[in-house]
């Protein structure tokens, strides 16, 4: 879900942005790329199951439909490891390494 600049807080008089409206775009552009990567991987899912079903027996075409439905689940299995590392860092540190802040002064 995109955040909103009017619920962020970031807004000063309710139309002057600042630097923490930085933290808005941040979050937005960072759930764009997860999605579209998701999107991106799911595409490439099914263009390798459809290369496969219509090879026709040809075992290049075959081995080319594997090895892109192959990257795909790698690419899947790579994006979870990260957040997952990133899940486990934060648990063992403490530190909030997937939140994006800027401090302000009061």
């Amino acid at each position: 879900m995109l955040k909103d600049w009017k619920t962020s807080g970031c807004l000063i008089n309710g139309d002057i942005a600042t630097f923490k409206c930085l933290e808005v775009i941040f979050a937005n552009i960072l759930t764009i790329f997860v999605s579209l990567a998701v999107l991106a991987l799911f595409a490439m899912l099914i263009m390798g199951g459809f290369r496969f079903l219509t090879s026709g027996g040809d075992p290049k075409a075959a081995g080319a439909a594997r090895q892109t439905m192959t990257y795909a689940i790698a690419g899947i299995i790579l994006m979870a490891v990260a957040y997952l590392v990133f899940t486990l860092i934060e648990a063992f540190t403490g530190v909030k390494i997937t939140l994006f802040e800027i401090k302000t002064i009061q």
